[in-house]
């Protein structure tokens, strides 16, 4: 069955065996083996292109890995949420409750979020669950462990309580792509329609990997773009290569000092807006409105002159201001068409220079890069993979490679050799491994 819904057969092997480790759980717990169990996964992301594009109303490209959450869950009366990290061996419980306070810093965060959330937006009655998961998916790397935390306690309590049948869901969710959106505002506390938003998890991030994550194909990288969101085309990959991944071992927080200087990078593209809008007397509501307003080529003289003119309004200088302008037109507007195009030809050398070109703006204009992902990025070049960039947040994480299979395994050799003799210290802590573009989140019920 995990085959059939499109992971491979190594990535579906090794599933079977969490998944038989989560129901193995339930069993040692005291449930009866007839009881129902709804077997959920849900993979990462591989941000492929579209560096903090998505919550200013860009576009990304987008592929899921092959690494997720494996989730049996099991419905139970009451509002209580169970919930066993089996790799962890940690337990939490708490319930759907609107005046429950998520723990920071922990893992718990995540689904104690979505519980409040879903107790503020959709009425009584709630059951609870007990579920048990395992996570195959390193966290805190740049791949959305975080949202795919998010999207899979939301799909444990809407489908063990008919949330999508709900006239409050139906009214302001209408399809998956609409799902993304809202599970974005879960994460980023805003409000979607009429479903109230909260605190989220605080950053300040948008839908692009709840997207990959809800709608993405097996096989195929998927362009999307967002606010709201909408699927654009979805693009084969490329025959005889697959992904190669590292994980830097420099973890991407999003926590303390590190949430900071994510948040800087969306706080910049708000403050364009911000300072526009009081140049304009407009209300665009992000860069990418601005923008189909103001057009691209040439930059609008108005445009920059709002900047100009209003940038001591705002913590930022000019030159922050404009360099975060850039980057978005060249992501959004020139390279990721260009890429899917190239894609499209089977035209790699083409498609290379455009990522080369977006790693570039990360490192020169965002300035989210850090020297292990640098490093990753160039090296991988070096090595002969056809393309490769950072990807993710930025301030760590990994770098995707993509190589020919046929030289897979010495190229994952080589490029983890050179990146601990580079950086010594970091490889503990990273990974480097391959896996295809993977499917969507899904479910299977049955009984144990």
């Amino acid at each position: 069955m995990l085959v059939a819904h499109g992971l491979s057969a190594k990535a579906a092997a090794y599933k079977a065996e969490l998944f038989t480790k989560c129901c193995r759980h339930h069993i040692e717990s005291g449930i009866d083996e007839s009881t129902a169990v709804l077997l959920l996964f849900v993979p990462g992301r591989i941000e492929v292109l579209g560096k903090h594009t998505d919550y200013a109303g860009g576009r990304s490209l987008l592929a899921t890995l092959e690494k997720g959450f494996c989730a049996a869950a099991i419905k139970q009366p009451g509002k209580a949420l169970n919930l066993t990290d089996i790799r962890r061996g940690e337990r939490v419980g708490f319930g759907i409750d609107r005046a429950i306070v998520p723990s920071l810093r922990h893992w718990s965060n995540y689904p104690m979020t979505v519980a409040k959330r879903v107790a503020m937006n959709f009425a009584d009655p709630l059951c609870g669950a007990k579920v048990a998961f395992a996570s195959d998916l390193p966290p805190a790397a740049g791949m959305s462990s975080s949202s795919a935390m998010i999207v899979t306690f939301f799909l444990v309590i809407a489908m063990l309580n008919d949330l999508f049948m709900r006239e409050e869901y139906k009214a302001n969710i209408a399809d998956t792509e609409s799902l993304a959106a809202y599970l974005g505002t879960v994460e980023n506390g805003q409000g979607f329609g009429s479903l109230v938003g909260d605190k989220g998890v605080g950053t300040c991030g948008g839908s692009e990997d709840h997207t990959a994550i809800l709608c993405c194909r097996p096989k195929n990288l998927s362009q999307y773009a967002f606010c709201p969101v909408r699927m654009e085309r979805h693009v084969r990959m490329p025959e005889g290569y697959t992904f190669a991944i590292a994980n830097s071992g420099v973890s991407a927080e999003k926590t303390g000092a590190a949430r900071e200087k994510y948040n800087r990078v969306a706080n910049l593209a708000a403050a364009i807006e911000q300072v526009w809008n009081r140049y304009t007397g407009r209300q665009d509501p992000h860069l990418a409105a601005i923008l189909d307003h103001a057009g691209t080529i040439p930059l609008n003289d108005r445009l920059l002159e709002s900047i100009k003119s209003s940038a001591a309004l705002t913590p930022y200088d000019y030159q922050s201001l404009l360099e975060r302008l850039q980057q978005f037109i060249e992501e959004s507007t020139h390279i990721i068409p260009a890429a899917g195009d190239a894609l499209l030809r089977g035209d790699m050398q083409n498609f290379a220079k455009l990522v080369d070109r977006s790693q570039r703006y990360a490192e020169d204009l965002l300035k989210n890069q850090i020297p292990e992902t640098i490093f990753l990025a160039r090296r991988a070049r070096e090595l002969g993979a056809a393309a490769s960039s950072a990807f993710g947040g930025g301030f760590g994480g990994a770098v995707w490679a993509i190589v020919r299979n046929d030289a897979l395994s010495d190229f994952l050799a080589q490029w983890s050799s050179s990146y601990a003799s580079a950086f010594p210290e970091r490889i503990s802590k990273a990974e480097f491994f391959p896996t295809d573009p993977g499917p969507a989140a899904f479910w299977l019920e049955q009984d144990f």
